[in-house]
């Protein structure tokens, strides 16, 4: 059996921590070289805030009753002693629940109030309005206040049945699934709409974010959970009851809200809990695991999973057996192989994705640095050249060799005329297309889509528009992809002439391509079909729930076309870093050149000397490019063994000696 999911988050958190000190470190070393330019510094400074503050989260979905936070107990929690999270008879997490660690935000609990779901505004707009939230301080060292706190997730009040239809809980046309009236017509429905716990915990620290979320009536009635919080989710924890299997409203969930596709399918668990129940004194073991074996093939079967994602725990027998530490029944509990399998899971994900990213951006940066000392290195060679026609030379020579280079740098103060027009057109454009992708540009794309969800009742034809509305988002998309190329195009023929110019080996960076984002938009048009149909016609019709729904949706659209344009801005910035850098270079090669004529002139041995130091130079430019290789290599090819992370970790400042 392998580490434990807490121990391989353990080792993952050192591995961050490790890679984002190399990728300080290096900037250091190039901030210390003069290598460092804005494009460059920028480039550097995201890599590794993505690094240091990359979040994992993990998404428990499951309908009421399945042991859900029992799980999220006996997998996170189990060192108080105690459950933390609600998890006993007739106590459960009514109200989705986001449990994390910010350092700049006290310890302490806060609880969005369910009549906020009667107001437009989504759950990102609530989140910066903390005024609006009840906020419970937690003491973390005592597990009792902690417990008794988080209770409060579990609170319900009881509403007539026009509020819990207005509230999103009570659909006539799905009666099944409605919650049960009381004697005075009454029905209970959740006290909150959401719950922020912020707890300094040590997986929490280290960038996991846990998402606990209820069963299907609170799952649907919230759109952004299944638009934004589970697609976002690294990896979804679907629990199921060992003695029911796949109930209808289990499949009614997977269906609408977890369907795994080609990308997101190996993201996805499926946990058999409370195998406990099947442990019968009247059958025996080979019997229990055969029945326990056929309810895993069934589940993965339904579900279109591998039977390799099904795995079969017991919660409960879990957390009792961490806290008693009794080996035997943590291993017939099935904890520690669900444990390895989100360990290896997300994680190794995780981390090929990051070092991916980092790959990317090192080549990158790797790139745009060596351009810099292959600068150095051909004006040296010039200078180089320069001072050997003049062994020899009487006074009159040497005073002409200055005379041409005042005229040269005269000639190349003239290019500063040239080099304003071009920034001036590059910005224009850069600041047209970043419109394009703007604020006011997606809202008048949505205009139609946000109309007809105010028009007639039945929403007749909406799905068409909604279709339309999202073709014509993504058209914002490939508009912007071609202007990119069109900006590089410009930026080409112009780098071609001050090339030809003044000798500049200046290169236009390729255009960003936005593939991923389309596919973004793609998955996210997907996911919103589901509320468009007919099936939630009687949903539409309430201004609340589209209203809702219509900010959710421009939310994550913004989102990716921020994204975007982000990617814009860095490559806008790559290609005039590349040309202020050649521009510095320059100036300096004229400075360099002019003192070497002056010392020549002033002192017999000049020349020598010169020329020794430009030989000098030419070293240290290797040793300078050498020292760049290697700690760029360092840095893609970081080990991931969790054995050589901590080594590693304590390596890192050897590395930058």
């Amino acid at each position: 059996m392998g580490p434990s999911f807490n121990e391989q988050f353990d080792q993952h958190g050192v591995w961050k921590r490790a890679f984002a000190q190399q990728l300080k470190q290096l900037a250091e070393w190039m901030n210390a070289h003069e290598l460092m330019d804005a494009s460059i510094e920028e480039r550097l400074k995201r890599l590794e805030e993505q690094v240091r503050s990359d979040k994992v989260m993990v998404a428990f979905v499951a309908e009421f009753s399945r042991g859900k936070s029992e799980l999220i107990n006996a997998i996170f929690f189990a060192d108080y002693g105690r459950r933390i999270m609600p998890a006993s008879a007739g106590r459960t997490t009514m109200c989705p629940t986001e449990l994390s660690y910010e350092a700049d935000t006290v310890a302490c609990l806060r609880l969005l109030p369910i009549e906020t779901r009667l107001q437009p505004q989504g759950l990102a707009e609530w989140r910066l309005k903390q005024q609006q939230w009840t906020e419970i301080a937690l003491e973390i060292e005592d597990a009792d206040q902690m417990a008794a706190s988080l209770a409060k997730v579990s609170e319900v009040r009881t509403v007539s049945i026009d509020e819990a239809r207005a509230l999103g809980f009570w659909h006539d046309e799905s009666p099944d699934d409605n919650p049960l009236v009381d004697a005075k017509g009454m029905v209970e429905v959740p006290m909150w709409r959401h719950a922020l716990i912020n707890v300094p915990h040590p997986l929490l620290k280290q960038g996991l974010v846990i998402l606990d979320t209820p069963g299907l009536n609170a799952v649907g009635a919230e759109p952004e959970l299944t638009i934004n919080l589970i697609p976002q989710a690294h990896a979804v924890v679907f629990i199921l009851g060992a003695d029911t299997g796949v109930t209808r409203s289990d499949l009614s969930i997977w269906r609408e809200h977890l369907g795994a596709t080609a990308e997101t399918n190996e993201t996805r668990l499926v946990v058999l809990n409370k195998i406990d129940t099947l442990w019968d004194s009247l059958s025996t073991p080979t019997q229990v695991q055969e029945q326990l074996d056929q309810q895993c093939r069934n589940s993965a079967d339904i579900l279109g999973v591998s039977l390799s994602q099904v795995v079969p725990v017991s919660a409960q027998k879990g957390l009792v057996a961490k806290i008693t530490a009794d080996d035997m029944l943590l291993e017939a509990s099935g904890l520690p192989h669900l444990e390895e399998a989100l360990g290896e899971g997300i994680l190794g994900r995780r981390q090929s994705i990051l070092r991916g990213v980092v790959a990317n951006g090192v080549h990158g940066l790797h790139a745009e640095t060596r351009r810099v000392l292959n600068i150095r290195r051909r004006d040296l060679d010039d200078q180089m050249s320069e001072l050997n026609s003049l062994r020899g030379k009487n006074a009159n020579v040497i005073q002409a060799m200055r005379g041409r280079i005042e005229l040269e740098q005269r000639d190349f103060d003239s290019s500063a005329a040239k080099v304003q027009a071009l920034r001036a057109v590059h910005l224009k454009m850069m600041r047209d297309l970043f419109h394009r992708l703007g604020s006011r540009a997606l809202k008048a794309e949505m205009a139609p889509f946000a109309d007809a969800l105010q028009g007639s009742v039945l929403k007749l034809g909406l799905r068409k528009v909604y279709a339309d509305t999202m073709m014509r988002v993504r058209g914002l998309l490939e508009q912007a992809q071609a202007s990119g190329a069109e900006i590089r195009d410009m930026l080409g023929g112009t780098f071609r002439q001050l090339n030809a110019e003044f000798g500049f080996s200046l290169q236009a960076p390729a255009a960003p391509q936005f593939e991923a984002y389309v596919a973004d938009m793609l998955e996210i048009e997907r996911r919103h079909e589901q509320y468009i149909g007919m099936g939630n016609t009687l949903r539409l019709a309430q201004p609340e729930f589209a209203q809702r729904l219509l900010r959710g949706l421009t939310l994550r659209l913004r989102a990716v076309l921020d994204s975007a344009s982000n990617e814009l801005e860095l490559w806008s910035k790559s290609a005039t870093a590349q040309l202020d850098a050649q521009l510095r270079e320059r100036k300096r090669s004229f400075a360099r050149r002019i003192e070497a004529v002056d010392r020549i002139q002033t002192a017999a041995n000049g020349l020598a000397e010169r020329i020794t130091e430009i030989e000098s130079a030419e070293d240290h430019l290797k040793e300078l490019e050498q020292r760049l290789t290697s700690l760029t290599d360092r840095l893609v090819h970081t080990p991931l063994a969790p054995q050589e992370r901590m080594a590693q970790h304590r390596e890192v400042d050897l590395l930058f000696e």
